[in-house]
C-alpha cells in the first residue's frame, strides 16, 4: 500500500508571453511609473512594514484557502536611483468555495493604483489594504469552481532589508565599480514584500510569468527558463522569464552588469541539464572555479537522491550584494568564494541542495520546516563522505554537533508562521531545524540502514520510488508523511524515534553504571518514553552492537576492560561535553 500522497501542485498550462501581450504589458508599466511618481507614502505614524507583511505562514485566512493560484503574470520595472518599482500582475485563480471578496498578501509600501476582475475594471472605493492584506470586493460572489482573474497596478517603494538575508526585502548596492546591483529576498517575510501573492506554503501558483525591465547595461537572471530578451528604443531591456510550481518566496529579482558562464550537464538519467552563472566582471578565474563545482554537484545529488527537479528549466546560479538564498532555479550566491578545507563551497552546496529539499519537495507547514533545512544540512557531510570518505563526514558532523542547542521541540504540531519556527524568541527551534534535524537523520540512517533510508528519501521528495524526468511534479510533505514512509519501509513502529528527536527538546541520556562484572547501560527521556535504541560499544577495541528493546542492557565486560560507548557518534545522545564547551563559550566576552 502507498504512503499517503500530499496533493501535487496545480499547474497551468497556458503561457503567457507572446510578444502581442509584453507590449501590452510594458504599456501599462509606463501607466504605473507615472502612478508611482505621485504615489502616497504609508499612512503617517505607522511601521513602515506591517505584521501582517511579516507573518509569512501560520493559519490561512478561509477566503484565502478557498483560492487555487493557477498562475500568475508579473511585468516590473526597476528603478535604482530611485529604489523603487513600478509593476503589474495578472493572476488567475480558481475558486474551491464561494466567495465575495479576494483576499491577496501584498506589503501597503506597494500601493495598488488600479484593478480590475474578469476585465471589469473596479472604483478606487472596492480595494483596500490598510495592513498588508489587500481586500478586493468582487464585481459579483464568485461560486466554488469559478474563474477569476484580477489584473492589479502597484509600485512604490519595497522594503528595504537592513542584513540580507536574515532581513528579507531589497538589496540596492553597488559593484566595485560604480554600477547598480540589486536583489531581493523574501524566504522570512514572504512573497508579499514584492508582489501580490498567497503568502503561505500552499499558496504557490502553478505557473509565473515574469517581464523585468532594467536600465541599459544591466541584466536581470531569474527563476526558470529565459523566454526572450525585449530591446526597448532607449537602450533598456526586459528580460522574460517562465517559471513552474515555483515557491511562494523563490520568485526572485537580481540584476547588475553580469557576465555568464554556460554549460551543459549530461544526466546519468539521459536528459541534459543547461547550466548557468551569472557573476560579476573581473570574477572571471574564481566564477569560473566555482562553476565547475556545478557538474560533480548536481551527481552527488542526482546518485544519491534522484533526477534534478527542474531539469527542464536549468540550475542557475547568480551573484548576489547578500550571502544566498535558494531562490529555484536561480540560487543566490554571496558567499565571496572562500576556500574551505573540505574542498567544496558549503553556500553554493546548500542552497542547491534545496532544489531538492525546499522547491522540490515543500513543507506544506512552516512546523515541519526541518524537512527544508535538516536535509539540506544533512547534505553537505554526505557530500563530503561521496568526495573523500568517513573522515570528512565524521569532521563536518562533529562540527554540527557542537551547535545543537535544544531549547524547543523540532515541530509542535500546530500550524506555524515562518517566524514562529525560526526565532528563538518566539519559542521557536531556530538553528536547531538544521543541525539537530541533520544529526536526527544521521542517526536514522544508521539505525534502518542505507537502503531503507534513501528509499524513505526519494518516496518523501518525488512522491513515488522510481523518479525519473517527467514523471513526478513538485510536492507538498509533512513530517508526519515521513514518520509514515519509514514504518512502511521498515515494517516497524518508529513513534519513539521521532516522538523524541521531533516532539521533545531534550535530548536522550545514554546513561552506565560499571561492575566487576558487567556494563549496566539505560536509557532516559525528558518524559521518560521507551526508547529502544541500539547502541554500539567497543571493549578494548572490540566492536559490540547491544539491542535495548526496553531501553535497558545489562553487558558481560571483564574486569579493568577499557569501554567506549557509541564509539562511532553513531546517536544523537546528550553530550556533557558539549554542553560545558556551550556554556564556556557563551561566558566568553563578546570581542566583536
Amino acid at each position: 500500500m502507498n504512503a499517503p500522497r500530499e496533493p501535487v501542485r496545480d499547474s497551468n498550462p497556458s503561457l503567457y508571453g507572446d510578444h502581442y501581450r509584453r507590449i501590452n504589458r510594458l504599456a501599462l508599466i509606463s501607466v504605473a511609473t507615472l502612478l508611482l511618481i505621485g504615489a502616497a507614502p504609508p499612512e503617517k505614524g505607522l511601521p513602515a512594514i506591517s505584521e501582517q507583511t511579516q507573518r509569512s505562514g501560520g493559519p490561512v485566512d478561509p477566503r484565502q484557502a478557498a483560492l487555487r493560484f493557477d498562475s500568475a503574470d508579473l511585468a516590473m520595472e526597476i528603478f535604482p536611483d530611485k529604489q523603487a518599482i513600478a509593476a503589474t500582475a495578472i493572476l488567475d485563480f480558481t475558486t474551491t468555495a464561494p466567495i465575495t471578496v479576494l483576499l491577496i498578501d501584498l506589503d501597503r509600501n506597494l500601493p495598488v493604483t488600479a484593478v480590475s476582475i474578469n476585465d471589469t475594471v473596479l472604483s478606487a472605493g472596492r480595494w483596500s489594504n490598510p495592513d498588508g492584506r489587500l481586500a478586493i470586493t468582487l464585481p459579483k460572489p464568485a461560486r466554488a469552481g469559478d474563474h477569476l482573474t484580477a489584473r492589479l497596478t502597484y509600485g512604490g517603494t519595497p522594503h528595504v532589508a537592513v542584513r540580507a538575508p536574515w532581513d528579507d526585502g531589497m538589496v540596492w548596492a553597488r559593484t566595485p565599480d560604480g554600477r547598480p546591483w540589486i536583489a531581493s529576498t523574501s524566504e522570512g517575510y514572504g512573497c508579499d514584500l514584492l508582489w501580490p501573492c498567497l503568502d503561505f506554503p500552499t499558496g504557490e501558483p502553478g505557473q509565473v510569468t515574469l517581464h523585468i525591465t532594467v536600465p541599459i547595461g544591466l541584466k536581470a537572471p531569474s527563476n526558470g527558463v529565459l523566454v526572450g530578451v525585449d530591446q526597448l528604443a532607449d537602450g533598456r531591456t526586459t528580460w522574460n522569464w517562465r517559471i513552474k510550481h515555483p515557491n511562494t518566496y523563490a520568485i526572485a529579482l537580481n540584476i547588475g552588469p553580469y557576465e555568464v558562464i554556460e554549460g551543459q550537464y549530461k544526466s546519468r538519467f539521459g536528459n541534459t541539464i543547461p547550466m548557468f552563472y551569472w557573476y560579476l566582471t573581473g570574477e572571471e578565474v574564481k566564477a569560473k572555479a566555482l562553476f565547475a563545482e556545478f557538474a560533480p554537484t548536481l551527481d552527488f545529488f542526482e546518485s544519491t537522491i534522484g533526477p534534478y527537479p527542474f531539469g527542464d528549466e536549468k540550475v542557475g546560479v547568480v551573484e548576489t550584494p547578500h550571502l544566498g538564498m535558494e531562490h529555484q532555479t536561480i540560487n543566490a550566491y554571496g558567499n565571496g568564494y572562500k576556500k574551505a578545507p573540505e574542498g567544496f563551497d558549503w553556500l553554493f552546496q546548500h542552497e542547491f541542495a534545496h532544489e531538492w529539499f525546499g522547491n522540490q519537495l515543500t513543507a506544506a507547514n512552516w512546523d515541519d520546516y526541518w524537512l527544508h533545512e535538516g536535509f539540506g544540512e544533512y547534505m553537505q557531510p554526505l557530500y563530503g563522505r561521496w568526495r573523500e570518505g568517513d573522515a570528512r563526514y565524521a569532521t563536518m558532523l562533529d562540527d554540527q554537533r557542537n551547535k545543537i542547542v535544544n531549547r524547543a521541540p523540532l515541530i509542535s504540531g500546530k500550524q506555524r508562521s515562518e517566524e514562529d519556527v525560526y526565532e528563538e524568541s518566539k519559542g521557536g527551534p531556530a538553528t536547531d531545524i538544521y543541525y539537530k534535524g541533520a544529526w536526527m537523520l544521521h542517526t536514522l540512517r544508521g539505525l534502518i540502514g542505507d537502503t531503507a533510508f534513501f528509499n524513505i528519501v526519494r518516496r518523501e521528495v518525488y512522491g513515488r520510488p522510481d523518479p525519473v524526468p517527467g514523471n513526478f511534479a513538485p510536492r507538498y510533505g509533512s513530517s508526519t508523511e515521513f514518520e509514515t514512509l519509514v514504518n512502511q519501509e521498515t515494517g516497524k513502529d518508529f513513534r519513539w524515534f521521532f516522538d523524541v528527536y521531533l516532539r521533545q527538546s531534550a535530548l536522550p541520556e545514554l546513561l552506565s553504571m560499571r561492575d566487576a562484572q558487567a556494563l549496566h547501560l539505560q536509557w532516559k527521556t525528558s518524559l521518560s518514553t521507551p526508547f529502544p535504541m541500539p547502541v554500539t560499544i567497543a571493549v578494548d577495541g572490540e566492536k559490540r552492537l547491544i539491542g535495548m528493546p526496553d531501553g535497558r542492557a545489562t553487558v558481560m565486560v571483564p574486569e579493568g576492560a577499557h569501554v567506549v560507548l557509541d564509539p562511532d557518534a553513531a546517536v544523537l545522545k546528550r553530550s556533557m561535553a558539549v554542553e560545558n564547551y556551550q556554556a564556556w563559550q557563551k561566558s566568553k566576552p563578546n570581542t566583536n
